[in-house]
């Protein structure tokens, strides 16, 4: 994926930088360059675009994730196909990830479990 780095998506999103992954995905950092401003792009990986049932759960995704409108879900800006490569153009919100949390989350209770501390 690192192949995508400097691409540019529907002649608008320039992928700056990888900032996450899933089964399903790939997700930059990316700049629009019609409203320059940063936007997160998901990309369908290049293993599954031939999977029809991948890019129609893709398709359903981003539907799906465009009807919500809720300040605690990223707003969906545009989504697109450039050549093989399908991408979802979403919001980019800066701070810590899920992830990340889950993990310290999981590390603490380690700790705990060590320390022999209750954990409520």
């Amino acid at each position: 994926m690192s192949q995508m780095i400097g691409k540019i998506l529907g002649n608008r999103y320039q992928i700056i930088e990888k900032i996450g992954e899933g089964g399903m995905a790939n997700v930059f950092k990316a700049k629009c360059l019609l409203l320059n401003r940063f936007v997160a792009v998901k990309v369908l990986r290049p293993e599954l675009v031939s999977d029809e049932d991948f890019v129609e759960k893709f398709e359903k995704e981003s539907q799906a994730a465009a009807s919500l409108s809720n300040p605690n879900i990223v707003n969906i800006y545009d989504v697109g196909k450039d050549g093989d490569v399908r991408y979802i153009v979403m919001e980019l919100v800066r701070g810590v990830t899920l992830k990340s949390i889950l993990k310290a989350t999981k590390i603490l209770f380690q700790m705990m479990k060590l320390l022999k501390l209750p954990s409520r």
